[in-house]
Protein backbone atom coordinates (compact mmCIF):
# COMPACT_ATOMS: atom_id res chain seq x y z
CA UNK A 1 0.00 0.00 0.00
CA UNK A 2 2.84 2.37 0.90
CA UNK A 3 4.41 1.76 -2.55
CA UNK A 4 1.15 2.69 -4.33
CA UNK A 5 0.83 5.92 -2.32
CA UNK A 6 4.45 6.88 -3.02
CA UNK A 7 4.02 6.13 -6.74
CA UNK A 8 0.81 8.18 -6.88
CA UNK A 9 2.45 11.09 -5.08
CA UNK A 10 5.44 10.97 -7.42
CA UNK A 11 3.09 11.01 -10.43
CA UNK A 12 1.21 14.04 -9.06
CA UNK A 13 4.43 15.92 -8.39
CA UNK A 14 5.57 15.25 -11.96
CA UNK A 15 2.42 16.73 -13.52
CA UNK A 16 3.47 20.39 -13.53
CA UNK A 17 6.78 19.48 -15.18
CA UNK A 18 4.99 17.35 -17.77
CA UNK A 19 2.48 20.12 -18.47
CA UNK A 20 5.22 22.39 -19.89
CA UNK A 21 2.84 25.36 -20.04
CA UNK A 22 3.47 29.11 -20.35
CA UNK A 23 1.11 32.08 -19.88
CA UNK A 24 0.98 35.68 -21.08
CA UNK A 25 -2.25 37.48 -20.30
CA UNK A 26 -5.02 35.33 -21.76
CA UNK A 27 -2.61 33.37 -23.95
CA UNK A 28 -1.63 29.86 -22.85
CA UNK A 29 1.17 28.07 -24.69
CA UNK A 30 1.30 24.35 -24.07
CA UNK A 31 4.09 21.86 -24.70
CA UNK A 32 6.51 23.57 -27.09
CA UNK A 33 8.58 20.75 -28.58
CA UNK A 34 10.70 19.68 -31.52
CA UNK A 35 11.66 16.25 -32.77
CA UNK A 36 15.23 15.01 -32.84
CA UNK A 37 16.75 15.45 -36.29
CA UNK A 38 19.26 13.47 -38.36
CA UNK A 39 22.87 14.65 -38.27
CA UNK A 40 22.55 15.92 -41.85
CA UNK A 41 19.43 18.04 -41.22
CA UNK A 42 19.71 21.71 -42.04
CA UNK A 43 16.35 22.61 -40.47
CA UNK A 44 14.08 21.42 -37.68
CA UNK A 45 10.41 21.94 -36.91
CA UNK A 46 8.90 23.27 -33.69
CA UNK A 47 5.39 22.50 -32.48
CA UNK A 48 3.08 23.75 -29.72
CA UNK A 49 -0.51 24.55 -28.83
CA UNK A 50 -1.71 28.11 -28.22
CA UNK A 51 -5.02 28.82 -26.49
CA UNK A 52 -6.42 32.34 -26.41
CA UNK A 53 -8.50 32.51 -23.23
CA UNK A 54 -8.93 36.26 -23.67
CA UNK A 55 -11.99 38.04 -24.99
CA UNK A 56 -10.11 39.63 -27.92
CA UNK A 57 -8.28 38.00 -30.79
CA UNK A 58 -4.49 38.08 -30.86
CA UNK A 59 -1.83 37.06 -33.37
CA UNK A 60 1.48 35.22 -33.09
CA UNK A 61 3.83 37.47 -35.06
CA UNK A 62 7.22 35.84 -34.66
CA UNK A 63 9.43 33.32 -32.90
CA UNK A 64 13.06 34.04 -32.16
CA UNK A 65 15.88 31.90 -30.79
CA UNK A 66 19.61 32.47 -30.63
CA UNK A 67 22.01 30.27 -32.54
CA UNK A 68 19.95 29.80 -35.71
CA UNK A 69 20.31 31.45 -39.12
CA UNK A 70 16.57 32.11 -39.05
CA UNK A 71 13.50 31.13 -37.04
CA UNK A 72 10.16 31.69 -38.72
CA UNK A 73 6.55 30.60 -38.93
CA UNK A 74 5.60 28.21 -41.73
CA UNK A 75 2.64 26.28 -43.02
CA UNK A 76 2.69 22.98 -44.87
CA UNK A 77 0.04 22.46 -47.53
CA UNK A 78 -0.54 19.48 -49.78
CA UNK A 79 -1.85 19.93 -53.32
CA UNK A 80 -4.23 17.64 -55.21
CA UNK A 81 -1.28 15.63 -56.50
CA UNK A 82 -0.07 14.90 -52.97
CA UNK A 83 2.94 17.23 -53.16
CA UNK A 84 3.68 18.91 -49.82
CA UNK A 85 4.99 22.47 -49.83
CA UNK A 86 6.09 24.69 -46.99
CA UNK A 87 5.66 28.42 -47.15
CA UNK A 88 6.46 31.25 -44.79
CA UNK A 89 3.48 32.87 -43.03
CA UNK A 90 3.57 36.42 -41.66
CA UNK A 91 1.65 35.49 -38.51
CA UNK A 92 -0.89 33.13 -37.01
CA UNK A 93 -4.33 34.38 -36.00
CA UNK A 94 -5.46 33.44 -32.49
CA UNK A 95 -9.23 34.02 -32.24
CA UNK A 96 -10.63 34.74 -28.78
CA UNK A 97 -11.69 31.58 -26.97
CA UNK A 98 -10.01 29.24 -29.46
CA UNK A 99 -6.99 26.94 -29.62
CA UNK A 100 -4.52 26.78 -32.49
CA UNK A 101 -2.18 23.81 -32.79
CA UNK A 102 1.16 24.02 -34.55
CA UNK A 103 1.86 20.44 -35.63
CA UNK A 104 3.62 18.33 -38.25
CA UNK A 105 1.97 18.73 -41.63
CA UNK A 106 0.38 22.10 -40.77
CA UNK A 107 1.42 25.32 -39.10
CA UNK A 108 4.84 25.06 -37.42
CA UNK A 109 8.01 26.88 -36.41
CA UNK A 110 11.07 26.43 -38.63
CA UNK A 111 14.51 26.52 -37.02
CA UNK A 112 16.93 27.04 -39.92
CA UNK A 113 20.68 26.64 -39.97
CA UNK A 114 21.29 23.42 -38.00
CA UNK A 115 24.12 22.54 -40.42
CA UNK A 116 25.76 19.66 -38.59
CA UNK A 117 24.35 20.46 -35.13
CA UNK A 118 21.20 18.31 -35.02
CA UNK A 119 18.44 18.49 -32.44
CA UNK A 120 19.12 15.73 -29.93
CA UNK A 121 16.61 14.11 -27.60
CA UNK A 122 16.65 15.89 -24.24
CA UNK A 123 18.00 19.15 -25.67
CA UNK A 124 16.23 22.36 -24.70
CA UNK A 125 15.81 25.27 -27.10
CA UNK A 126 15.05 28.61 -25.43
CA UNK A 127 12.88 30.82 -27.64
CA UNK A 128 10.74 33.93 -27.47
CA UNK A 129 7.25 34.13 -28.94
CA UNK A 130 6.02 37.59 -29.94
CA UNK A 131 2.30 38.26 -29.90
CA UNK A 132 0.57 41.32 -31.29
CA UNK A 133 -1.32 42.07 -28.05
CA UNK A 134 0.07 39.77 -25.36
CA UNK A 135 3.66 40.89 -26.03
CA UNK A 136 6.61 38.53 -25.66
CA UNK A 137 6.69 35.19 -23.92
CA UNK A 138 9.84 33.15 -23.23
CA UNK A 139 9.35 29.41 -23.74
CA UNK A 140 11.52 26.32 -24.02
CA UNK A 141 11.11 23.81 -26.83
CA UNK A 142 11.96 20.33 -25.50
CA UNK A 143 13.50 18.02 -28.09
CA UNK A 144 11.76 14.65 -28.04
CA UNK A 145 12.28 11.32 -29.75
CA UNK A 146 10.23 10.57 -32.85
CA UNK A 147 9.61 7.06 -31.51
CA UNK A 148 6.08 6.73 -30.22
CA UNK A 149 4.85 9.86 -32.04
CA UNK A 150 2.51 9.98 -35.02
CA UNK A 151 4.35 9.32 -38.27
CA UNK A 152 2.70 12.41 -39.78
CA UNK A 153 5.81 14.47 -39.09
CA UNK A 154 7.51 15.76 -42.19
CA UNK A 155 11.21 15.49 -42.87
CA UNK A 156 11.71 19.19 -43.50
CA UNK A 157 14.90 18.80 -45.51
CA UNK A 158 13.26 16.77 -48.29
CA UNK A 159 10.25 18.87 -49.33
CA UNK A 160 9.78 21.86 -51.55
CA UNK A 161 9.99 25.19 -49.74
CA UNK A 162 8.50 28.52 -50.79
CA UNK A 163 9.02 32.00 -49.37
Amino acid sequence: MKTIIIAALAALLALPAAAHEYNAGGIVVDHPMAFETPKTARVGGGYLTITNNGDKSDRLLAVSAEGFDEVSLHETTTDDMGVARMSHVEGINLPAGETVTLKPGGLHVMFMGLDGDPFEEGEKIPATLTFEKAGTLDVTFNVESRRGHNAGDMEHSSHEHEN
